[in-house]
């Protein structure tokens, strides 16, 4: 299977990465830092030589690199499977908040997915078969303390997640919103947590990739996980 990845380069998008490419398939992955994007390609070609691994440096906020890369990832063919997992978590409060966090917030964690989305959909219609994953958070629907722009933009996402879900029903395509609890990526280092409280990458990696190998009568609507103690 064709399977796009964005944010891939670390934390939940290099662990979905991971479990794709354990399968064989074939990865198109995408990260605004090159180096790094590099080194998680380079990590899985090793690891997974059955697997095929493409990459592409790609601001998700800029809307024509966006659209570049959607029809770079068309020219191989097809997608089956897209992963909108890029993001960004900046806190605040919506009262004191510097000006231009939300326009920041909204770029990164919405519009990246929607123009994406949008992308690829007339070739997935087409061939009426697909499955979008959307990396919403607990913060799409659990406003808290110092969530402020960043929340505001998951509870776009959750929706966004939801009218596509809707409007994709008779395409055979499914939309599924992912909505992890605290778990241990990069935001979370040095943050004096202690990473046995939360929850793994490989957590949500491992849900998302078993969604994705149920029956084509199926589909997941939404994967809510929590720490086992529950949210911090």
């Amino acid at each position: 299977m064709n399977i796009i990845i964005t944010g891939a380069s670390k934390g939940f998008g290099k662990a979905i990465a991971e479990q794709f490419a354990a399968a064989g398939n074939v990865l198109f992955l995408c990260a605004r830092n090159e180096s790094q994007l590099n080194a998680a390609a380079d990590e899985l070609r090793k690891k997974y030589p059955r697997s095929t691994v493409h990459i592409k440096p790609v601001d998700m906020r800029n809307k024509e690199a966006v659209l570049g890369f959607a029809d770079w990832c068309l020219s191989f063919g097809t997608m089956d499977i897209l992963v909108n997992n890029a993001g960004q978590f900046l806190p605040g409060s919506v009262h004191s908040e510097e000006d231009g966090l939300l326009e920041q917030m909204i770029e990164t964690n919405l519009y990246g997915a929607y123009h994406l989305t949008r992308a690829l959909l007339p070739a997935m219609i087409k061939n009426k078969n697909g499955h979008i994953f959307n990396i919403c958070s607990i913060a799409s629907i659990d406003a808290y303390a110092n969530g402020g722009s960043y929340s505001i933009s998951k509870f776009a996402m959750l929706g966004f997640s939801k009218n596509l879900r809707e409007e994709l029903k008779s395409f055979n395509i499914k939309v599924t919103a992912v909505l992890p609890g605290a778990a241990y990526t990069d935001s979370w280092s040095g943050s004096g947590v202690d990473p046995n409280r939360i929850m793994e990458a490989d957590d949500i990696a491992k849900m998302i990739f078993a969604t994705s190998q149920l029956s084509q009568q199926a589909c997941v609507e939404e994967i809510l996980l929590r720490p086992q103690l529950g949210d911090l």
